[in-house]
């Protein structure tokens, strides 16, 4: 990349997406790549309308702002994606994203299929990856949870294997069987990113 903002940083960090089925694994994934993987990265906080829950810090977990506040963003371009979810508004505000790439951090979008295409229609992505497991290993991590009724977990089964349909839009795809080894092997394919200069 070229050295366009005079910094001695160099170039803006990378955009780099991860998507998966619910249940495979993305907030442990990237935990762990955060804490060991010893790459410059930030994962995006997503804004939402819906209320905090218990515990929950404006700004850590989520941007909450109000419906208002949300469709103004949405009007003036504000998102590099966005979606409702039962009723409720969630995206990525193109400013926080663009404000760490700048200081060359790498950016991470932990983000659905839908939301991956919306982000590739605005905006150059330098790595995708697919994040995937066999189903019954899927149905497992769904039901350890115990937050979900039965009929939840098989409606999540049946978006999962939608989801991994398209599984070939994404630069690559990892099996999460065992954490440390697909911490290791996503450091691995996102490394090379941060060694240009």
């Amino acid at each position: 990349m070229s050295n366009e903002s005079g910094q001695s940083s160099g170039a803006s960090g990378p955009l780099l997406i991860l998507s998966g089925p619910s249940g495979v694994g993305k907030t442990s994934v990237l935990k762990k790549l955060m804490e060991t993987g010893g790459l410059p990265l930030r994962q995006s906080v997503s804004a939402t309308t819906r209320p905090p829950r218990s515990g929950e810090i404006n700004g850590k977990d989520y941007h909450f702002l109000s419906a208002e506040e949300f469709a103004s963003e949405l009007l003036a371009d504000g998102f590099l994606e966005h979606a409702e979810v039962y009723g409720q508004f969630y995206g990525t505000l193109r400013r926080e994203v663009e404000s760490w790439r700048s200081k060359g951090f790498g950016v991470v979008l932990a983000i659905d299929v839908q939301g991956a295409d919306q982000v590739r229609g605005k905006t150059k992505v330098d790595s995708s990856v697919f994040l995937t497991a066999p189903e019954e290993f899927l149905r497992q991590r769904l039901k350890s949870r115990g937050t979900d009724l039965p009929e939840v977990i098989e409606r999540r089964l049946a978006n999962a294997r939608s989801e991994i349909q398209r599984s070939n839009d994404y630069n690559h795809v990892l099996i999460n069987m065992e954490l440390e080894k697909v911490v290791f092997e996503l450091a691995g394919l996102w490394r090379p990113f941060f060694d240009r200069e």
